[in-house]
């Protein structure tokens, strides 16, 4: 099964394109890491048939997940305010921010004939900046317990872990090469 999962989202990297302009030109000026997600590419990561996930994603059509190092991709602050002005130059209106578990949570909403057709939820720490851009609707009150949804998934939790990671242990490997050559200095 696990298989199937990892062809299908390598497979779908390839076919899905953005929802919104603003991702789309996100994802071409920053490197980081993006998935993409189709209904049924959801409700195969709910392997333990979780009846709160079924209903957290039952009206998203289509999802895409991005991750973007700050440091590493010098993404600043003021660059996080052009990119809700460009949510916003395409009709996405804020409903909502918070923060939990350390993050900053932005909601933006898309409505047609009174129906949500879109929705972008921004999360950011003083790191990484996080998006999920949804072409279809996410309750509100059930933004956070999406990203955490994700994040607690087998597969995309490793990639995500592997992502954060590879920084990590370069910088690891210098300190620990850089202490082998003080102690052969203090020899």
């Amino acid at each position: 099964m696990k298989k199937y999962l990892l062809i299908s989202l390598l497979g779908l990297t390839q076919l899905v394109q953005a929802q919104t302009k603003t991702t789309d030109e996100l994802d071409k000026k920053y490197e980081g890491l993006s998935l993409y997600f189709y209904k049924n590419t959801l409700r195969m990561l709910n392997q333990k048939d979780d009846k709160d996930f079924d209903a957290l994603i039952k009206d998203i059509e289509k999802m895409k997940f991005m991750m973007i190092d700050r440091a590493k991709s010098n993404f600043s602050d003021s660059d996080f305010k052009k990119l809700k002005s460009g949510y916003q130059s395409e009709s996405y209106d804020e409903m909502m921010t918070s923060r939990f578990q350390g993050r900053n949570f932005n909601v933006y909403i898309k409505e047609k004939d009174g129906r949500v057709k879109g929705t972008v939820i921004l999360a950011s720490d003083s790191s990484n900046l996080y998006v999920l851009d949804i072409l279809g609707r996410v309750g509100l009150d059930k933004a956070s317990s999406l990203f955490n949804a994700l994040n607690q998934s087998g597969d995309i939790g490793q990639r995500v872990k592997d992502f954060v990671g590879k920084d990590d242990k370069k910088k690891d490997g210098k300190k620990k090469g850089q202490k082998k050559e003080d102690n052969e200095e203090n020899d």
